[in-house]
Parts: C-alpha cells; sequence; structure tokens
C-alpha cells in the first residue's frame, strides 16, 4: 500500500531563514503521526506544504497527488485544523454547520448533527457566546463529520484546560479513528498525544531528527538511572544527553543495547517528552 505522505528533500526559504531543510518524510496509511519541535523548528510551514498552503522545493506527494498541482482536489481528502478558537465567532452554530456543508463534499451533517444532539449547544446560539467547551464540542462536531482520508492538526487544543483537551483526543480517537485513516497533530503539549501515537517525528531547525514507530523507542532508547560507581564506564558509551534526578544521573542513550547498560543501575525507555529533551540537547553532555 502507498504512503499517504512521501516527502524527499524538501526545501523552504524566508529570505536568508531556512525553514525546511531536506525533510524526508513517510506516513502510512491508518497510522497516528506526532509531529513535534520547539518554536520555529519549522512545523507549520511543513504542515502547510502538505496541504498546499506552502510553496516548496522537492519532491512530494500526499494521498498520491501533488500540493502544489492539485490542492483543490487534494482538499476532498484532506481535512486540516488549527486552534479552536480560530472558529468564525460571528456566525451561528447552525450557520456554521451550513457553511461547512457547502464547501466540503466529504461533510455529513447528520452526523455532526447527531453528535450535537449529546451536548448543550444551542443551535442558534452565536459562537462568541458559547464556552471554551461548547467551542471544543463544536469544534469536534464538523472534524468528525468530515470523512477524508488525512487529518491535519496543528496545534489543535492551543488555550484550552487539561480537561477540554483529554475530551478533545479522548472523542477523537473513540469516535473519529478506525484505523484507516491518518491523523498528523503537531502539539507542544506531547504527554497528552504519546498514547495515541503509532508514529513519531521531530524537526529542529528545519531538519528531521527522529522519524520513528513508537513500537521502535524501546529497542533504540533507553534511560539508565546511573549509580555513582558507574558513571565513567556510562560516559564511555557517548549518551546523547544527561540530566540530575533526585541526587543521581540520569542518562539517555541511543541504539546501545539495554543488556549492556543495565549492570550501571535502573533502566526504561524515556517518555516523548523527555526524548523531545535529550534529541534536543543532543551533544551538550561532556
Amino acid at each position: 500500500m502507498n504512503n499517504i505522505v512521501e516527502a524527499r528533500n524538501l526545501e523552504k526559504h524566508y529570505g536568508d531563514f531556512k525553514a525546511l531543510d531536506g525533510v524526508d518524510l513517510s506516513i502510512s496509511p491508518g497510522s497516528i503521526t506526532g509531529l513535534i519541535g520547539p518554536n520555529g523548528a519549522g512545523k507549520t510551514t511543513a504542515l502547510k506544504a502538505l496541504i498546499g498552503l506552502c510553496d516548496v522545493e522537492g519532491d512530494l506527494t500526499v494521498a498520491g497527488k501533488d500540493p502544489r498541482d492539485a490542492r483543490h482536489k487534494l482538499m476532498e481528502e484532506v481535512c486540516f485544523i488549527a486552534d479552536v478558537g480560530i472558529l468564525p465567532k460571528w456566525l451561528r452554530v447552525n450557520q456554521l454547520i451550513d457553511y461547512v456543508e457547502a464547501v466540503h463534499p466529504r461533510f455529513n451533517r447528520a452526523r455532526a448533527e447527531k453528535f450535537l444532539s449529546t451536548t448543550e449547544i444551542p443551535p442558534r446560539k452565536r459562537i462568541k457566546e458559547l464556552s471554551k467547551g461548547m467551542v471544543t464540542q463544536l469544534h469536534l462536531a464538523t472534524v468528525m463529520a468530515i470523512d477524508v482520508q488525512l487529518l491535519v492538526l496543528d496545534e489543535p487544543t492551543l488555550g484550552l484546560d487539561i480537561i477540554y483537551r483529554k475530551e478533545f483526543y479522548d472523542r477523537l480517537l473513540n469516535d473519529y479513528y478506525d484505523g484507516n485513516r491518518t491523523i498528523i497533530i503537531s502539539t507542544h503539549q506531547v504527554e497528552e498525544i504519546e498514547t495515541l501515537l503509532s508514529h513519531l517525528v521531530f524537526i529542529n531547525k528545519g531538519k528531521i531528527i527522529l522519524d520513528a514507530q513508537m513500537a521502535e523507542l524501546d529497542a533504540l532508547y533507553t534511560e539508565v538511572i546511573i549509580e555513582p560507581e558507574h558513571l565513567a564506564q556510562a560516559d564511555a558509551l557517548k549518551p546523547i544527553y544527561t540530566r540530575d534526578l533526585l541526587g543521581k544521573k540520569a542518562y539517555t542513550f541511543e541504539s546501545v543495547p539495554r543488556s549492556q547498560l543495565e549492570p550501571f543501575g535502573e533502566t526504561g525507555t524515556p517518555s516523548v517528552a523527555d526524548l523531545f529533551v535529550a534529541k534536543m540537547k543532543e551533544g551538550e553532555h561532556e
């Protein structure tokens, strides 16, 4: 089966600034991919390139189409959702449903209305009059009623408190994802999406610095709480990152057999958040 995203050597310049620097990326159908990076790393530029909102150099196909040449047809297969706060506040709820139905051929109005019937959102109320929780539910209703191959989410829960963020991802996973649709999520709240992901990508300074299946992380990365008497031996194996942890040292290793590290102390697989910090700071260990 062909990958839904195939990108090779993508580059994008804004004047002298290189936002994308030779990006290669393959995303398989049915995967849930986390695209993680610090501010200014190239995340949003990469996502915009995938949906044809930003011209780039290099080879790129999304759902079998080049976004630069066939964006109109591509958007029948792709849905792009940014911060939930961007919904047009002057519209009434029923007007938003009318609008989405008119512009997206894959929108299922009955499904959206069924979801909204489980909420307390008044159909004729303006979006600006809704609580943040209601806006989140309205956003979910529109997203989950669009039947596309690829859903792209760029900081979709920005500004929401933890209860509404959790509801967003729970409903997305349980009521929308069916194992066939592909989802790409870019967010700073990596802890909240870690359990959803099947594929993890880190980007920094326009370059991909990690591209792995979540199932591969156990074999690739190990964090060890080093016993003091083993510090010299651990240093010799060149950890990619070290940090202080409750008076001890935690070392992160890449591609070092876990059996080789177990004599040094307690071992485990770093969380996505800890691995992200380790890869961002790789090479700082002395």
